[in-house]
């Protein structure tokens, strides 16, 4: 199952922010400009103010997934599905509610971060 990559961010300074979903790590303008490859029903390019509601600045780690079907990482962190690009190891926020109600109308899994 070979998905398209996810967009590499170009930059690595503060403006890098992840998906709550499903952690996909991009700069704001590339959420802005493309939305999230792994949750396009959050339709982030559509409505810029979902950036803000989907992703989040504040997480640890990133991890870079080229074949995420065969990377025993990517299964370990719950990736293995995605598309391959960036990756952060944890996020500490949740998805607001009414996100969570999109995940649930389009019937994907939303695993919200252990406490």
């Amino acid at each position: 199952m070979s998905r398209e990559p996810a967009q590499i961010p170009t930059s690595f300074g503060h403006e890098l922010r992840a998906c709550l979903r499903c952690r996909l790590v991009k700069t704001y303008d590339q959420f802005r400009d493309s939305g999230c490859e792994n949750c396009q029903f959050f339709k982030m390019e559509e409505d810029h103010e979902r950036i803000a509601d989907c992703t989040t600045p504040n997480f640890n780690g990133i991890i870079s997934v080229m074949d995420p079907s065969r990377s025993w990482a990517a299964r370990w962190l719950r990736i293995g599905k995605f598309a391959p690009g960036v990756y952060t190891l944890a996020v500490s926020e949740a998805l607001p509610e009414e996100m969570q109600a999109i995940c649930e109308e389009e019937r994907v899994q939303y695993a919200p971060p252990k406490r």
